[in-house]
């Protein structure tokens, strides 16, 4: 078994964990990430729909709230800065029957709640000017939503990693994590099994997070959350694209409503829908589910036409809570909670971790005392 020492070690390679080991490694910190799979953002991270939201939908206060609101301007700022496509092309929110325009109103007063800039309702007339292809009775415009390319957005994050002095051990899987007196030692296999001891861990693993937190010494049972899984499904249209912003019905329980994205090809996409799986391994996305989309967009787009939609990817998200259960805020575990010096483990980053992840770094960085910089 091969053993050294380092500063900081971060389990997980998404967009979150690259984003903390970016932070790390700019504060001074030689920081090793350890990854699973052969590449960065295998999972969550280039399964969602690349949109940048803007904070309408989260409980005024939460992390989901406060990480989204700082972390999308943080991400606009780093991508221009970096040359990396990032459109603030905005969104509509709409209600399409009369049962749905009080949740509408409920949202736009959470979004104001959350001091979500730019908001106002929209008139029949600028609907329809905006996007004529859609039907609502009643829409309102959030301007600072956007899209990523969220694939050089990673790239970028890792190649900050790498000129900082940073190391990244791809194919490497954690297999325990023991506390002893000169720190936290992270034991993991890749070609061979390793043995790093470093005084802080950072737990980003996404889907693997919930696994490695049950294999850390001493670590209560408490403070391992349940995990669940939901599989979002997305589909492409194929033909024209119909709209020029994102546009989302009302939110559901588990996700935020079959919305309709574009891409930086020009093409459009339909999803997630929600389907709760036993596990997170399997990415097919079933034909027959079309069906359910089509009412679903069509409820916003009546002009889709029959046979347009086609499969196109899915991705599953790392909850923590289950099917009956109202979905909880991200979940952040530090030594001040489960009372294990230099261990933070971050649990249920889903939507908006993307959008959120510079803000979360900044976050992670303060609770480990390495900046003043927290939310």
């Amino acid at each position: 078994m091969t053993e050294f020492r380092t500063d900081a070690i971060v389990i997980g390679a998404g967009v979150v964990g690259l984003a903390i080991a970016r932070q790390l490694c700019l504060l001074g910190q030689e920081t090793l990430v350890i990854e699973k799979e052969k590449t960065f953002g295998t999972a969550t991270s280039s399964r969602n729909s690349g949109v940048i939201h803007s904070g309408i939908y989260y409980p005024k206060g939460s992390l989901k709230h406060l990480f989204c609101l700082a972390g999308k301007e943080l991400l606009y700022s780093y991508c221009e800065s970096r040359g990396i496509a990032a459109n603030r092309c905005g969104k509509l929110v709409v209600a399409t029957s009369p049962e749905q325009l009080p949740k509408l109103s409920a949202l736009f007063a959470t979004a104001q709640a959350n001091e979500v800039t730019g908001l106002r309702w929209l008139q029949e007339a600028e609907v329809a000017e905006m996007e004529p292809e859609l039907y609502s009775q009643k829409a309102f415009y959030s301007p600072d939503s956007g899209i990523v390319d969220t694939g050089n957005y990673m790239l970028s994050l890792e190649g900050d990693i790498f000129n900082a002095g940073g190391m990244i051990a791809y194919n490497t899987a954690v297999s325990a994590i023991l506390a002893a007196d000169d720190g936290l030692h992270v034991i993991a296999t890749g070609e061979e099994e390793i043995e790093v001891a470093a005084p802080l861990v950072i737990n980003a693993a996404g889907h693997g997070a919930i696994g490695i937190a049950a294999r850390t010494e001493g670590l209560a049972a408490h403070f391992v959350p349940r995990q669940s899984f939901a599989k979002g499904n997305y589909f492409s249209l194929s033909g024209r694209q119909p709209f020029k912003h994102l546009i989302y019905p009302i939110p559901e329980a588990a996700g935020l409503g079959i919305h309709a994205t574009i891409d930086f090809q020009g093409r459009c996409r339909f999803g997630p829908d929600v389907e709760w799986v036993d596990n997170d391994d399997d990415f097919i996305v079933d034909p027959a589910r079309a069906d359910g989309f089509y009412g679903a967009i069509r409820s916003y787009w009546p002009g889709l036409p029959d046979h347009a939609l086609q499969p196109d990817y899915s991705g599953i998200r790392p909850k923590i809570h289950t099917e009956s259960e109202t979905m909880p805020d991200f979940r952040i575990s530090g030594p001040e909670d489960h009372g294990i010096a230099g261990l933070i483990n971050l649990f249920g980053i889903e939507s908006p971790g993307l959008t959120s992840s510079l803000a979360v770094a900044d976050h992670i960085a303060a609770l480990s005392g390495l900046s003043g910089r927290s939310l």
